[in-house]
């Protein structure tokens, strides 16, 4: 019988964690080096609430989901990705760039490497860091000591409505379980986080604040 891939774990028909759907669980496949597009949406709500250098590096672009919305706010935008995906600049490992960056750090990371990525993050920006995460991220004593207890963020933005990570290039998904935050640091901000909410509505709304 043929050796199965080795892929990450991802439960079994007896997972809580598939009974809920959690993305990260599911009874499939994770995707090819952990690549979900993010749905723009998510970055314009975002744009509302918080102010952010005119100089953005999204570090983990994909596809150009979030790049391509932010550069139609205004934004300019440094586009990079370990995997060449066919926008920005692929072959870029951002877990060794050392050189500092004159604006500001926002992108959905991968989510095995999420503290990595946060810290690195934190490295190299001039003022803020801002990430797309599961609300779960919150959890544990390892990330706890690693970046929250040394590097709380300032705030927590919690979508009130599921938000939708696509497969690969893929334009539909199905609903999810899961909930997504921004997460947002600022450069030397050693006090607690303020949490927010916020939904993709207020974007046909032009409502500016829930909570």
């Amino acid at each position: 019988m043929a050796e199965k891939p080795n892929h990450d774990w991802t439960g079994n028909s007896q997972s809580s964690y598939a009974m809920i759907g959690a993305s990260n669980h599911a009874l499939e496949y994770r995707e090819q080096d952990d690549f979900y597009s993010t749905d723009p949406d998510a970055i314009e709500v975002l744009f509302k609430h918080v102010s952010f250098s005119d100089k953005i590096w999204e570090c983990a672009c994909g596809n150009g989901a979030l790049s391509k919305r932010m550069e139609k706010l205004g934004k300019q935008v440094k586009s990079t990705d370990l995997v060449d995906r066919g926008y920005g600049v692929g072959g870029v490992n951002f877990l060794s760039q050392t050189e500092p960056f004159d604006g500001d750090i926002i992108t959905n990371p991968p989510y095995k490497y999420v503290t990595e990525f946060v810290l690195k993050a934190i490295e190299l920006t001039q003022d803020k860091v801002a990430m797309f995460l599961k609300l779960t991220t919150l959890e544990g004593r390892e990330r706890y000591e690693k970046i929250f207890k040394p590097y709380p963020p300032k705030d927590v933005y919690v979508f009130i409505n599921r938000m939708m990570c696509f497969k690969s290039d893929a334009e539909t998904a199905k609903s999810s379980a899961v909930c997504f935050a921004w997460f947002i640091w600022q450069k030397g901000y050693n006090g607690l986080p303020t949490i927010h909410w916020i939904s993709t509505k207020e974007i046909e709304t032009n409502q500016t604040k829930l909570f």
